[in-house]
């Protein structure tokens, strides 16, 4: 299951210089065609409710093999997000962030998300949805 948070819906047009100009639906393609590569596929979900987010967690701990999670701007204040990974005992769990948090204002640089996760991938651009799909299927691979 790939997860993505608040505003990111609005990739492509929300601050270019920052995300980048490829959209949702360009990051979507791109995890598909990972997973593809790799024998799998991916559910591919965006909200910008917290709550949402909450309980798509807790259905991938019973249909999903792994969680590539894009928290946005959740990463920094979500308790919930973090207590509800918390509860994927097993599952990997590879968060993602578009840019360098660390090299951005200070409140971003602290992921509550990142003490559920298996792998943090920051800094990538676009790019580090694939390099997480990829890592989550060889994770799963090597069982």
């Amino acid at each position: 299951m790939v997860l993505n948070g608040p505003n990111l819906n609005l990739l492509g047009t929300r601050q270019p210089e920052i995300y980048g100009a490829d959209t949702l639906a360009d990051v979507e393609l791109l995890c598909a065609e990972t997973a593809a590569r790799h024998g799998a596929a991916v559910d591919c979900r965006q909200s910008n409710h917290e709550g949402q987010l909450v309980d798509w967690i807790h259905e991938a701990r019973q249909r999903h093999a792994a969680i590539v999670i894009n928290p946005a701007a959740y990463s920094h204040t979500s308790v919930a997000l973090l207590d509800a990974l918390a509860t994927c005992d097993g599952l990997p769990v590879i968060e993602v962030h578009i840019s360098n948090i660390h090299r951005r204002e200070a409140f971003r640089h602290y992921s509550y998300v990142s003490a559920a996760a298996t792998a943090v991938i920051a800094g990538c651009g676009v790019h580090g949805y694939a390099l997480a799909v990829e890592h989550a299927c060889r994770l799963l691979a090597a069982g």
